[in-house]
């Protein structure tokens, strides 16, 4: 009787013409989130890297300049203008500038100050224009949008409340005399 039963199964088991369906199967997930955790670490590393170049360049521009003291819109335009894959820079960025005293020195304050699209906009925290010879620190903080927020590596980043991951660059420089 038992022969009886299983009998047409024997053939449906020795057959392999679904190795490669259950094979697939078993591999996609892991390697297709496997590429998307590389392409958002990719996106955020190039991000990154085009906001720490726009820094040092327009730190490098205000180190040399002609003893003129940019403002806070013209350095942010200056950083937006070189950082070209940041979206919304001039909305998603935010500038702080501290004079520290290299004779009595305090660290700069650890909290960083990132624009939150979910709360209202506040005014600059902190931004001192140097004189001749004072050393200036200069934090940039910008807002990247993750490719897919809620899967692979964008799980485990500091995202804000609007789903956005805060990219900061910072520099130091002396104010040259003029």
């Amino acid at each position: 009787m038992m022969r009886f039963l299983t009998k047409p199964f024997r053939g449906f088991f020795r057959k392999e013409d679904g190795n490669a369906t259950i094979e697939f199967a078993i591999l996609f997930v892991p390697m297709f989130s496997t590429l998307m955790w590389a392409v958002e670490l990719g996106m955020i590393h190039i991000n990154h890297s085009m906001l720490e170049r726009a820094v040092d360049s327009t730190v490098r521009d205000l180190r040399l300049g002609t003893g003129t003291a940019p403002q806070h819109a013209q350095i942010r335009d200056m950083i937006c203008d070189r950082a070209m894959f940041i979206d919304d820079c001039s909305t998603t960025v935010r500038l702080e500038m501290i004079r520290i005293d290299p004779f009595n020195w305090q660290n700069p304050p650890t909290d960083i100050d990132c624009i939150d699209a979910t709360q209202p906009i506040e005014p600059v925290r902190s931004f001192v224009n140097g004189a001749s010879n004072e050393l200036m620190f200069l934090r940039v903080c910008a807002k990247y949008d993750p490719i897919l927020p809620h899967i692979g590596l964008s799980q485990s980043l500091d995202l804000d409340g609007n789903l956005m991951f805060p990219l900061v660059a910072t520099a130091a420089f002396v104010q040259e005399p003029s």
